[in-house]
């Protein structure tokens, strides 16, 4: 396919997607059904081209003055992809399969439009119902953090310690353009363009022989940040496909008691392959069976219990731009009850002098130090571990990273715009000895 045909079939799957309100996903792969010409390279782009609309569905649509398919696929080769109008004519030129010519309102719009008096939810591409939430995360800067949410992550990962060294790994994967990250001691960066592809890192002998994982660099770093240790029992409350879980395994050098779970025993599917391929041999799976608890058996025993909660995920938005627009006030509500409820399960996991951390992919106040502060105040023999104490992992980075970072009382914030991380807060909270 050339590229205007791309273009083409990309204005009909986003057509799709607005008429029918069905996943992107779904779409894709109902485009692709249809037309099994298309190679694995045309939908590799279509799909590209999809979820850079969907990054900047809001801003495209104002640029253009318009909300059709179209509008929002021209305005974000204008924004996203940083196409001048020319270049955008020369793409749709009405020949076979190509998009009809740009009309005259368009190549104005194109010219002389910008974002410069948009609003915040549109300049920063987020429902207009969540305005409010990231205001009192952000203040004025809230358009410009959402903006840095909307635009393509890089592809990050963790080296596995366990079987591997940084060094080596950085040699072996120079060939895709891989650098070590900013903050993370264990990570790797694979920066990737706007119309890039995403290399095939499962099929690289370093992702086969278990020597690196994939994981945003705030992932590990919100591990890094509950300090598990060599020779401790640490339960991973939330356990889910195990990317924390295999983070945790390399913290403690194999020496310890590693404890997964997950309310959902369907998560932990992938969780088993993923700690054989790593060479982890302290960990225990503990599914859910019934009403029985898995977790029975630790009673006030646990050094560290490690909550990667469930939450609305707003700061993986960079990731998956479709959630934002499908994302509902009821489901944020239903997230703060999950939120409470597994830290107070936790609280009969930790021994005295232990201590809880708490994860979330969010951005969101209410999820993080709000739900922080309630929790406190239901357990008095809790309190927050300083938040400039638990940077100190970082070594000669704490500095910089105490700068770069959003911190409060409660805990610390990783955001696209401030770390170049996905989204994530971390608080640790120590129980009273």
């Amino acid at each position: 396919m050339t590229p205007a045909a791309r273009l083409s079939a990309a204005i009909e799957v986003i057509d799709t997607i607005e008429a029918q309100r069905i996943p992107a996903a779904q779409a894709l792969k109902e485009w692709g059904t249809v037309h099994r010409f298309a190679g694995s390279g045309d939908r590799a782009a279509i799909a590209g081209l999809v979820w850079d609309v969907l990054r900047r569905r809001a801003s495209s649509a104002y640029l253009m003055d318009e909300e059709s398919a179209r509008a929002r696929v021209l305005g974000m080769l204008r924004l996203e992809r940083g196409l001048d109008v020319e270049a955008i004519a020369t793409l749709c030129d009405g020949g076979r399969f190509a998009p009809a010519p740009l009309t005259d309102a368009e190549r104005k719009a194109l010219t002389e439009r910008s974002l410069k008096d948009a609003p915040p939810p549109v300049a920063g591409d987020y429902p207009e119902w969540l305005d409010p939430y990231l205001e009192q995360a952000f203040g004025a800067d809230r358009a410009l953090e959402a903006a840095a949410m909307a635009s393509r992550a890089p592809l990050d990962l963790r080296v596995n310690t366990l079987k591997a060294k940084r060094e080596k790994v950085l040699k072996s994967l120079g060939h895709l353009g891989a650098k070590p990250t900013p903050w993370s001691p264990v990570g790797l960066r694979i920066e990737l363009s706007a119309d890039a592809r995403n290399p095939g890192i499962q099929a690289e002998e370093d992702f086969i022989k278990g020597f690196v994982e994939v994981q945003d660099e705030g992932s590990q770093l919100a591990a890094l940040f509950s300090a598990a240790k060599p020779g401790e029992q640490v339960v991973d409350l939330c356990a889910g496909a195990g990317g924390k879980t295999l983070a945790l395994a390399a913290m403690m050098q194999g020496k310890g008691r590693l404890i997964a779970t997950d309310r959902d025993k369907r998560q932990l599917a992938p969780i088993h392959e993923r700690l054989s391929r790593a060479g982890v041999h302290n960990a225990e799976i503990r599914a859910p069976k019934g009403e029985a608890d898995p977790l029975a058996d630790i009673r006030s025993s646990a050094d560290v219990v490690v909550i990667d909660a469930p939450c609305t995920g707003t700061g993986t938005w960079r990731r998956n731009p479709d959630a934002k627009w499908r994302m509902r006030p009821g489901a944020l509500e239903i997230r703060l009850k999950d939120q409470a409820e597994v830290l107070d399960r936790a609280v009969g996991l930790v021994k005295p002098g232990g201590r809880i951390a708490y994860i979330t992919c969010s951005v969101l106040p209410v999820e993080n130090s709000q739900q922080v502060r309630a929790f406190l105040a239901r357990h008095r023999e809790f309190s927050i571990a300083p938040p400039d104490q638990t940077v100190t992992v970082l070594w000669d980075k704490a500095e910089d990273f105490t700068a770069a970072a959003l911190q409060t009382h409660e805990g610390w914030l990783m955001t696209p715009r401030r770390t170049g991380t996905d989204g994530f807060f971390i608080s640790v909270l120590r129980r009273k000895s």
